[in-house]
C-alpha cells in the first residue's frame, strides 16, 4: 500500500528563520514553496533523496500548525507516505479499524490528494497518506 517516505512535516513559526539551516547548513535543496489556503499554512519543501521535509508555518491563528506551534513548539509535525491509490488505502485502513481523521481525499500541496490518519491508531503520530499530482512532486 505505500510507497516511500514521501515528506516529514516540521512546523515552524517562520519558514524565512528556519530555512537557512535546511538550505545553507545541511545543503538540502529548496524545491518550492507555496500557500496551501485549506490547510491555512505556507509550506516550503526541501529535496532529500527520494524524501522531502516540508516546512509548515501557520498563515493564521487559527490555523491548526498554530496550535500545534502553541501546544508543543516547532518540530515534527507529521510523517507523510506516499500511496499510489489513497482511496484504496482510506478504504483498507477503515476496513481494518484504523480511525481516520479525513475518510475522503483531500487538496494538498502541488496537487497532491492527502488524508490524515488519526494520531489515535498511529501510536501518537500524526499520519498524511499522499497520492502525489505527478512524479516532480511525490
Amino acid at each position: 500500500m505505500l510507497t516511500k517516505i514521501n515528506h516529514i512535516g516540521v512546523a515552524v513559526p517562520s519558514i524565512e528563520e528556519a530555512l537557512p539551516f535546511y538550505r545553507d547548513s545541511l545543503g538540502m535543496k529548496l524545491c518550492g514553496t507555496e500557500e496551501v489556503a485549506s490547510q491555512m499554512v505556507k509550506v516550503a519543501f526541501l529535496c532529500i533523496g527520494e524524501s522531502k521535509i516540508e516546512l509548515l508555518e501557520p498563515t493564521t491563528p487559527e490555523s491548526p500548525v498554530a496550535r500545534f506551534l502553541e501546544k508543543s513548539g516547532p518540530g515534527v509535525h507529521h510523517i507523510a507516505y506516499g500511496v499510489a491509490d489513497i482511496e484504496a488505502a482510506i478504504a483498507k485502513l477503515i476496513a481494518s479499524g484504523t480511525r481516520m481523521i479525513d475518510s475522503v481525499p483531500r487538496g494538498g500541496a502541488h496537487g497532491a490528494r492527502i488524508a490524515f490518519i488519526h494520531p489515535k491508531s498511529s501510536g501518537g503520530v500524526l499520519t498524511e497518506l499522499c497520492e502525489a499530482h505527478d512524479d516532480s512532486h511525490e
